[in-house]
């Protein structure tokens, strides 16, 4: 294990969380296996997206998919996370997962520092970074408008030639001493992932 310990590294990664608006309610309704069956379905039209933009899944939670964009190298992982944000609503618009149920989702995307334990990803990505990037995503992710990709300020910063952005007043979400200086990703000005 002494091995171990020393590959983990500080590195800049970009974060990506996405999750479905009102899970919690459309799964009332539903029986276990017809929730299984979205759930299977809901994941892997969003893995797909992540995997062939360059990311990682770190991990799946209820309705919720994060993933991590950087950890082989940071150079485009926010612009391919940002993508892969705009991909994952444009898959998912309109299609009725497990053959019934339209969703809409949320996603949030956060650039920053984390310690990288490269060796976790023998676990599929579980407890591969950790760092406030992590919870900065996910408290994107919950503030964000229906249908929309909201990135933080770093992430505006490292992608702004490649996507364009319409600004949004600042969020405070949940747990956050200050708010947080947001942007919607409208659309990639070059070629997606």
């Amino acid at each position: 294990m002494v091995g171990t310990a020393t590959r983990v590294r500080r590195q800049t990664v970009t974060v990506l969380f996405v999750d479905i608006v009102g899970f919690t309610g459309l799964i009332d309704e539903l029986d276990c296996a017809e929730v299984r069956d979205l759930q299977v379905d809901y994941f892997a039209a969003v893995s797909q997206v992540i995997r062939e933009c360059g990311g990682v899944v770190e991990k799946y939670v209820g309705d919720a998919v994060m993933a991590v964009f950087g950890v082989a190298g940071a150079a485009g992982a926010a612009e391919a996370a940002v993508q892969a944000g705009l991909l994952v609503q444009e898959a998912l618009r309109g299609r009725a997962l497990a053959g019934r149920h339209t969703v809409h989702t949320r996603v949030g995307v956060a650039t920053g520092d984390v310690m990288v334990d490269p060796d976790a990803v023998r676990d599929g990505g579980q407890a591969m970074i950790s760092g406030r990037v992590v919870s900065a995503a996910s408290r994107l992710q919950s503030c964000a408008p229906e249908d929309t990709v909201v990135v933080c300020a770093a992430t505006r910063a490292a992608t702004d030639r490649e996507v364009a952005y319409q600004e949004m007043p600042p969020m405070a979400p949940a747990g956050c001493r200050r708010p947080m200086e947001v942007s919607r990703a409208l659309h990639p000005q070059g070629v997606l992932c």
